[in-house]
C-alpha cells in the first residue's frame, strides 16, 4: 500500500531559504529578524505555539518550513474581530487554520456540557482563549481579514466534521464544517501529505476551486467529478469478507499437491510454445467509483439514514480500497476523497526529525503550559490504530495503518530530549502514540490489507492476518534504556493488553523495566453487553494480562498495581450493568477518584449510537437491534455515581436505583453490599440542608429541589424496606452526601402508576 516518498521530493519554493527558523514567526518583528517581508502561509492555532512535534501546528509548520514555504503562527487570536488576523500581513498562498490539538467544544466543555474554567493547552492553563467551533469562527475572520485569500481547515476538529455529523452540544445533526466555515478546503487526517500537495500546486499558480482530487481532503461541489462512476450507498451496506492468503508460490493453482498423481502423468507439456496475449489490468471496482450518501437534510431527520451514512463513511476508511463519498447538503454538495496514503517509514523520520526547538515560543515568558508539561520528555513512535474502539475517533482521523518510525530516528529524538529540554532529569515519560504496543505491527497479507473493509483488526477476535510479534518494540525497548544518561522510560500511553497476551515477552520487558509502580490500562468495562457495543475484549483478556503481569513484576522483585479506566453511561450499558461492574470493583477493592462518563465526539460509531439508539456496527435495516442509551442526566449520574460507589455523596442515588431494581439485598452494612443502609447523619444532614438551602457553588440542588426531591421519594417508595443483614450503623462521612430517601413503611398499598426518576415504572407498581 506503500506509494512513493513524495513528502521530500518537491523542489523547495524559495531555493534560498536554508536555514530553518530559531520559532516559526508569530510578530511583524520576528519576520523582520529572519529578512522576511510577508509569509507564504500563516498557520491559524487555538492552541499556544509549542514547537514540539506532539503539537499540530508544529508539525505541520516545520513540515511547510522544509519545503521552502515561509510560514507563521497566529496563536490563540482575538476573535471579536479582525485584527490579529492581519498582525502578519497578507499571506501568499494561504491560512491554514486548526482550533489545535484538541476539538474546540471538548476543549472547553466536560461530558456534562459544563464549561471548563481551565486549558491545559494554554499558558497559564486559563480558559477561554479560543471560541467555541474554533475552525468556523477563525476562518470567518481570516475571509474577514482578507478576502481573497484561500483558507484551508484542518486538524481534529475540522477532520471529524467533514460530514454532516451529530453534534453533542446543540444536540442536533449539523452539516459539513466545510460549509459552515465557508473554507476553500478542509484537509482531514494527520495531512502532512495532502498539504503538501496543496502548497506547491498554489505556488505554482493553480486556483484553488480547481483543487478537488486530492486524496485526504474534502471539497464543496455542485455535481460529482467528470468521469467518476457513482454508486447508491444502499447497495453496499455490508460488511466485504476478507481474501484468503494467498498461496506462497502465487498462483491458487501451483504447490505439490497439484504435481502428485500417476507417474505416467506429464508435468511438462512438450508442444510448442504458443503465443500469450497480454490483457489490460481490469479496473479496481473502488478506482473512480464514489458513494451517493443519503443528503444532509434527510440524515437530520431520519435516524436509520443517519445510522446507515455513518456505517458506510466508516467502511471507506481504507485507502487501499476506499471510495469517493457525495453528500448533499440543498443545493450544493460536499465531495470526500478518498484518505491520503500512509506516510511511510522514511517519511515518518522526516516529519519527525524536522528541527524542532523542543519548547514554548518565547513569548509566554514562564507561564506553564500543562499540555507541554505533560509531553515534553515523551516520544510518539507511531501513528494510525487498528483498534476500533467505537467510542474513540483515532481511527477514523489517522486510518487503521500503522505508521512506524525507525529505531534509529527514536534512538535521535531522545538524544535531542537531552540537548534541548531545560531540566531533563534522564526519564522519558513515554514511548507510545495512539496505542502502546501496535509499533510496527501490521497485516501479514498484503492482499488482504489492500482490500479490507473490517472495522477493526482486534474485535470480536484478533484478525489471523494481523502479525502480533513484539520483538520490533522490545528491541526498541531495550536500545532506549541503554542510551547512555538515560535512567528510566516509562510507557504511559494505553496498552492493548489483548495484543500484548499473544507474546508474553513483551508483557514480560513492560513489567520488568517499564513502569513506575502503576500501569494504566483501559477494560472500559465488565459486562459483555456493553464492551461489544464498544468493540473491546472481554475481561478474559485482562484476566490473562494481569496473570501475567503479576507474575512478571514479582520475577522483576517489584511490587506493582494495574490501574484499570473504566466508561460509564456508554451506549449498550443498562444500570444492572453498571451494578455488576460496581460489585466488581468493590470485590477487586478497586476505589476510583477520577471517572468518565461517555463523551459523544463527532464521527465515532459510538456518538451514532447514542443519537440514533441503533447498532451501525451491523447493517442498518428497520429491523436493526435497538440500543440502550443512558441519556438522561439522572442516570447518567447514577451510572458515575455507581464507578464510585465508596463515595458518600452517591448513596442516595444508589439505593434508590437498587430498591428500583429489586436489588435491596445490596443496601446494608455487610461485606456482601455495595452501600450502607442510610444513617442517622445522612438524615440529619437531609433535614438540615433542606431547612437552610444548599451550597449553588458546589452544583447541588436548592432547598426547594431538594424539598421536592424528598417528597417525591418518600411517597414512591413509602412501601419498600431496604434488606439488610446487619443494622443501621452511624457513618461519619455520610454527613458529606448529597439529598436521598429511604424506606420505612412495610405495607403495599394501591397508588396510581408513578414514573421515576430513571423514566422507568417501578417495579413494585408494575
Amino acid at each position: 500500500m506503500q506509494v512513493e516518498s513524495t513528502l521530500f521530493t518537491h523542489p523547495k519554493y524559495r531555493s534560498e531559504q536554508t536555514e530553518a527558523a530559531p520559532f516559526l514567526p508569530m510578530s511583524r518583528k520576528e519576520m523582520k529578524k529572519l529578512g522576511w517581508d510577508s509569509c507564504d502561509i500563516i498557520i491559524v492555532t487555538g492552541d499556544a505555539y509549542v514547537d514540539h512535534p506532539s503539537f499540530g501546528m508544529a508539525v505541520i509548520g516545520r513540515m511547510l518550513e522544509s519545503q521552502g514555504f515561509r510560514v507563521g503562527i497566529i496563536s490563540q487570536p482575538d476573535w471579536s474581530n479582525k485584527e490579529d488576523f492581519m498582525k502578519l500581513g497578507k499571506p501568499n498562498l494561504y491560512f491554514g487554520v486548526t482550533s489545535g490539538n484538541m476539538d474546540s467544544m471538548i476543549n472547553r466543555y466536560t461530558a456534562e456540557r459544563r464549561m471548563r474554567h481551565d486549558d491545559a493547552y494554554t499558558a497559564g492553563n486559563i480558559g477561554g482563549k479560543r471560541p467555541d467551533r474554533a475552525v468556523t469562527v477563525y476562518t470567518q475572520r481570516c475571509k474577514e481579514a482578507y478576502k481573497q485569500v484561500p483558507v484551508v481547515i484542518g486538524g481534529i476538529e475540522a477532520s471529524l466534521r467533514r460530514m454532516a455529523h451529530y453534534d453533542y452540544w446543540s444536540d442536533k445533526v449539523r452539516r459539513s464544517v466545510i460549509l459552515d466555515a465557508k473554507a476553500d478546503i478542509l484537509a482531514y487526517g494527520n495531512a502532512e501529505r495532502p498539504l503538501v500537495e496543496i502548497s506547491h500546486r498554489l505556488a505554482a499558480g493553480e486556483s484553488i476551486s480547481d483543487m478537488h482530487d486530492i486524496r485526504g481532503t474534502t471539497v464543496i461541489r455542485k455535481e460529482p467529478l467528470a468521469e467518476w462512476k457513482g454508486m447508491d450507498s444502499r447497495k453496499i451496506d455490508q460488511l466485504h469478507k476478507i481474501d484468503p492468503i494467498p498461496h506462497p508460490y502465487g498462483a491458487d493453482d501451483v504447490g505439490c499437491k497439484n504435481m502428485s498423481g500417476p507417474s505416467d502423468v506429464k508435468i511438462f507439456d512438450n508442444e510448442a510454445p504458443k503465443a500469450i496475449s497480454v490483457q489490460a489490468p481490469r479496473p479496481k471496482p473502488w478506482e473512480k467509483t464514489y458513494v451517493l450518501l443519503p443528503s444532509f437534510e434527510k440524515v437530520s431527520t431520519d435516524k436509520y439514514l443517519y445510522a446507515h451514512a455513518s456505517r458506510i463513511l466508516h467502511q471507506e476508511q481504507n485507502p487501499g480500497c476506499a471510495r469517493a463519498l457525495f453528500q448533499r447538503h440543498a443545493e450544493r454538495a460536499i465531495w470526500i476523497n478518498p484518505p491520503a496514503w500512509p506516510l511511510n517509514t522514511d517519511e515518518m523520520d522526516g516529519v519527525f526529525g524536522l528541527p524542532y526547538k523542543r519548547v514554548p515560543h518565547p513569548s509566554y515568558g514562564d507561564d506553564k503550559i500543562p499540555a507541554y508539561d505533560m509531553i515534553k520528555t515523551s516520544i510518539n513512535i507511531m501513528r494510525g490504530c487498528f483498534g476500533g474502539c467505537s467510542f474513540c475517533s483515532i481511527t477514523e482521523h489517522e486510518g487503521r495503518i500503522i505508521q512506524s518510525r525507525s529505531q534509529e530516528s527514536i534512538l535521535n529524538e531522545i538524544k535531542d530530549i537531552q540537548d534541548k529540554v531545560p531540566g531533563f532529569t534522564g526519564v522519558i515519560s513515554d514511548l507510545g502514540g495512539p496505542t502502546a504496543n501496535m509499533y510496527r505491527l501490521g497485516c501479514k497479507s498484503v492482499k488482504a490489507e489492500k482490500t479490507c473493509r473490517r472495522l477493526s483488526c482486534v474485535f470480536p477476535s484478533i484478525c489471523g492476518h494481523l502479525d502480533t510479534d513484539h520483538s520490533a518494540t522490545i528491541d526498541l525497548y531495550r536500545a532506549a534504556r541503554n542510551l547512555p544518561g538515560i535512567k528510566k522510560v516509562l510507557i504511559a500511553s494505553g496498552v492493548r493488553y489483548d495484543l500484548a497476551t499473544e507474546d508474553p515477552r513483551y508483557v514480560k520487558e513492560l513489567a520488568s523495566h517499564h513502569v513506575g509502580g502503576y500501569l494504566k490500562i483501559a477494560p472500559e468495562h465488565t459486562e459483555d453487553g456493553p464492551l461489544n457495543k464498544m468493540m473491546k475484549p472481554g475481561m478474559g483478556s485482562y484476566e490473562k494480562f494481569k496473570e501475567l503481569f503479576d507474575k512478571y513484576s514479582k520475577e522483576a522483585g517489584k511490587k506493582q498495581y494495574l490501574i484499570p479506566y473504566f466508561i460509564s453511561a456508554h451506549p449498550g450499558t443498562t444500570n444492572e450493568d453498571m451494578v455488576n461492574l460496581a460489585l466488581w470493583l468493590k470485590g477487586e477493592k478497586f476505589k476510583l477518584d477520577q471517572v468518565q462518563n461517555f463523551y459523544p465526539s463527532p464521527m465515532a460509531n459510538a456518538t451514532t449510537m447514542y443519537h440514533t439508539g441503533l447498532n451501525s456496527l451491523k447493517n442498518v435495516k428497520h429491523t436493526s437491534e435497538k440500543v440502550t442509551v443512558p441519556k438522561k442526566g439522572r442516570q447518567r449520574k447514577l451510572h458515575k455515581a455507581l464507578l464510585r460507589y465508596h463515595d458518600p455523596a452517591g448513596w442516595p442515588m444508589i439505593r434508590e436505583a437498587l430498591i428500583e431494581m429489586g436489588r435491596e439485598e445490596l443496601i446494608g452494612n455487610s461485606s456482601s453490599c455495595l452501600v450502607p443502609t442510610e444513617s442517622r447523619h445522612e438524615r440529619e444532614a437531609i433535614r438540615n440542608k433542606g431547612k437552610g438551602g444548599a451550597n449553588k457553588a458546589d452544583n447541588k440542588p436548592s432547598s426547594a429541589g431538594k424539598k421536592a426531591f424528598t417528597r417525591f421519594s418518600e411517597d414512591q417508595f413509602a412501601d419498600r424496606k431496604p434488606k439488610s443483614k446487619a443494622g443501621s450503623t452511624s457513618n461519619k462521612q455520610g454527613s458529606k452526601a448529597s439529598a436521598g430517601q429511604g424506606a420505612s413503611a412495610t405495607s403495599k398499598k394501591q397508588r396510581p402508576v408513578k414514573k421515576n426518576v430513571w423514566g422507568t415504572t417501578p417495579k413494585h407498581q408494575r
